[in-house]
């Protein structure tokens, strides 16, 4: 089974005695990551809880920790230097636990494992006595590197030297565009969860998607249990979804709703905690405006966003650039009264124009008002090949 390239960064995290924590979107291969460590770990002492199963809770349920540390030795004996290893998918489910996880780490130097579907569940499940006893990972939808690497079109090798701590500076050549342009107008259509990609056609895609989407309403907002908040959330996605690009009206949203801007804005907090939605705040020296200042609106995968809305293909690229440029640092955008825009500033560093096809007056565009917003570089980002300086292809991020 191929494996996601956060799997190779936890490997290295093995030995230490912090937790480590994966959240992310259901079915972005959470689970999958840490069944291919409890492999890795071989004969070593360990166990695996499902957290979707109550029974298996009731390892952990007891006031006294020293007794389910007990229990829990009993099932998996220690051997020698050996210690406890203990693997928990889907955390959120059962809150109680991180308290015993806390104990078990300074008391018995156990090894903990976990999975949480929801960082709007999970923000406020480890208290600040876990500072210190965690390493914290956001797991997204495939990369493109990773999507190659999924389809057998490059090596997991390949793909993780791709990941730099800064964007590439010159552009591919022509013959690399070209070979994987297909790939990427399909990475464009059907997104990244793992079992999308490896689907054996498009109609067996859609049906994952369908069942992701499904699942996301099932499971994720049944802290909502009021059925006008799950109705509005519904209501709220499909209006959010041609809006992909956009700055944010929420005044207009929730008069369109029917409901107040204050629960817009909770239900938008909601849907980034449950990673569904990106929102880029608005480019500012100042700290206080950009908190203050207006929202773009993007979805984390872009088969999400098709199964949930039609959009154009100028704003599928869009999409997709921005969820391209998130592991590369802070991201915000520029708009001056509708007058002048960057897509997308990086670590207020470098001005970023997305294009289907971009051509000089782009370049020369962007880079004014870089020098303007005093933005040390500029680049264009171009579906299509553009073989200059200050170009980059979509396909190369």
């Amino acid at each position: 089974m191929k494996k996601r390239l956060l799997f190779y960064q936890l490997l290295k995290r093995v030995k230490n005695k912090e937790a480590l924590i994966i959240t992310g979107m259901r079915q972005v291969g959470k689970t999958t990551i840490l069944k291919q460590i409890f492999e890795e770990l071989g004969d070593q002492p360990k166990l695996w809880f499902d957290f979707e199963n109550p029974i298996e809770m009731k390892a952990f349920e007891d006031d006294d920790y020293r007794v389910v540390y007990e229990r829990l030795k009993n099932m998996a004996p220690p051997r020698g230097r050996d210690r406890l290893q203990i693997f928990v998918d889907e955390i959120q489910n059962f809150p109680a636990v991180t308290k015993v996880v806390k104990y078990l780490i300074d008391h018995y130097g156990v090894k903990f494992y976990l999975t949480g579907s929801s960082n709007f569940y999970l923000k406020n499940l480890f208290p600040e006595s876990l500072s210190g006893r965690k390493f914290l990972y956001d797991l997204p939808p495939l990369t493109f590197m990773e999507y190659l690497y999924f389809k057998d079109k490059r090596s997991v090798t390949e793909s993780l030297s791709k990941k730099k701590p800064f964007l590439p500076s010159a552009p591919i050549d022509v013959f690399l565009h070209k070979r994987y342009e297909t790939d990427y107008d399909s990475y464009l259509q059907c997104g990244g969860f793992p079992a999308v990609v490896t689907a054996a056609n498009a109609t067996v895609r859609a049906e994952i998607l369908k069942n992701i989407v499904k699942s996301f309403f099932e499971k994720d907002i049944k802290l909502l249990s009021d059925y006008k908040d799950v109705k509005d959330l519904r209501d709220l996605l499909l209006l959010l979804a041609p809006r992909v690009g956009s700055m944010l009206d929420v005044n207009k949203i929730a008069a369109e709703i029917g409901t107040n801007r204050v629960k817009i804005y909770h239900y938008l907090e909601f849907l980034q905690g449950a990673f569904v939605l990106r929102l880029l705040p608005k480019f500012s020296r100042s700290i206080d405006r950009t908190v203050a200042g207006g929202r773009k609106i993007y979805f984390t995968d872009n088969g999400i966003l098709n199964t949930i809305g039609r959009v154009n293909d100028a704003q599928l690229l869009e999409n997709a650039v921005v969820n391209q440029l998130a592991p590369y640092g802070d991201l915000s955008f520029y708009n001056q009264r509708n007058t002048a825009e960057i897509d997308v500033i990086l670590d207020k560093i470098v001005a970023l124009e997305i294009k289907q096809t971009g051509i000089d007056s782009d370049y020369s565009r962007v880079k004014t008002l870089a020098r303007r917003l005093k933005l040390k570089k500029s680049l264009v980002i171009s579906k299509t090949f553009v073989g200059k300086d200050g170009f980059l292809s979509a396909s190369q991020l």
